[in-house]
């Protein structure tokens, strides 16, 4: 069985540190507090810039669908037959001799 003894002076009192040795120890606990911080630090920003990205990758995926319903469109209007259907039916135009008649809508559905 070791028994371990403290280091004592002479008049059995515990050996003080020395004054260099408060000094590393006070100059790595400063270091250390800073390391911490700059982790914290580090972790703030990834976690802000991970939700930027998350409603950057939203607003992407809306760009994309209203580039992808405005390219039907554009390929649809290149067609005479849907841009006369679709003056028609959305400016009431008509064809020469034809009449538009509006009827009420049927609110007892």
């Amino acid at each position: 069985m070791a028994v371990t003894k403290k280091k004592t002076t002479q008049k059995g009192k515990p050996k003080k540190l020395a004054p260099v040795t408060k000094l590393i120890c006070a100059i790595l606990l400063v270091i250390s507090a800073y390391l911490i911080a700059m982790v914290i630090k580090e972790a703030a920003t990834t976690i802000r810039l991970q939700r930027e990205l998350a409603d950057v990758e939203e607003k992407y995926a809306q760009v994309q669908e209203e580039n992808e319903r405005l390219t039907d469109q554009k390929a649809k209007l290149q067609d005479p037959d849907y841009v006369e259907s679709y003056a028609r039916s959305n400016y009431n135009l008509s064809k020469e001799g034809e009449q538009i008649f509006y009827l009420p809508e049927d609110t007892n559905k």
